[in-house]
């Protein structure tokens, strides 16, 4: 059973940067791809990043080119380092994993495990 926690939200201004983890319990993440989601209110959870175990990422287009998704196998945690920040990335943020080799799954129903969130806030 996979088991993980997420760290590192909080309140930031706008255009600045945060950067959350996502650390894993459990089995060995090497045969997992990892994602990020979030959800802000009133709205359904949606897509912003994956990463496979052999690094190949994919992005939603509204946080390409200002987040990035990387991982430390030895740590087994996974990070989204967020840049440039704007109020309309404020929600909570998921972390997610499935099982399998390959990145670019954007449907939540594809992940089995989930953290509990972590709140991010971007003021104006």
């Amino acid at each position: 059973q996979v088991q993980l926690v997420e760290f590192g939200g909080g309140l930031v201004q706008a255009g600045g940067s945060l950067r959350l983890s996502c650390t894993a319990s459990g089995r060995t993440l090497s045969n997992y791809a990892m994602a990020w989601f979030r959800q802000a209110p009133g709205k359904e959870r949606e897509f912003v990043a994956s990463i496979a175990w052999i690094s190949v990422t994919d992005y939603s287009d509204s946080v390409k080119g200002r987040f990035t998704i990387s991982t430390d196998n030895a740590k087994k945690t996974v990070y989204l380092q967020m840049n440039s920040l704007k109020p309309e990335d404020t929600a909570i943020y998921y972390c997610a994993a499935r099982a399998g080799y390959y990145s670019g799954f954007h449907d939540q129903k594809d992940y089995t495990h989930w953290g509990q969130g972590t709140q991010v806030t971007v003021s104006s």
